[in-house]
């Protein structure tokens, strides 16, 4: 049987919210040498969660409200095998939710490593978006 449609909302929603983090980190790591690298991170985890929970919804799959991508990917490698690398290079992002967001918890991190970090939310947006018919694509 089909997904219903009137998840549409739902599952645009969480996708919208996912491309905002991904257009804020552009912004924020757009054009400075110290950048804030501790909330392009926080925003990298932050895209990679809603577009799971994106596919998740589209499933009807209910998920807690958690920040665990290793969670989420469990679930979304249950409902397509294929994810199975996708959810690995998702999970070590799990600790951007919380690692760098107060103050004396870590250091800054550097470029290079808020980069690695985009890539790696950028391929999980990618994948969730590619297993999503086109009417959630919009």
């Amino acid at each position: 049987m089909p997904p219903d449609e009137a998840r549409f909302p739902d599952v645009l929603a969480w996708l919208a919210k996912a491309e905002l983090d991904l257009q804020g980190r552009r912004v924020r790591s757009r054009g400075s040498s110290r950048g804030l690298w501790g909330d392009v991170m926080f925003h990298a985890q932050q895209a990679a969660e809603k577009a799971m929970k994106a596919f998740l919804a589209w499933h009807d799959v209910p998920f807690r409200k958690t920040h665990s991508l290793e969670e989420l990917g469990r679930q979304c490698v249950a409902l397509d095998s294929t994810l199975g690398s996708i959810a690995d290079k998702a999970a070590p992002l799990t600790e951007y939710a919380w690692k760098l967001r107060n103050p004396g918890e870590a250091e800054e991190p550097d470029r290079a490593e808020a980069e690695a970090a985009l890539s790696a939310a950028r391929e999980v947006y990618e994948a969730m978006m590619g297993r999503l018919p086109p009417p959630e694509r919009a």
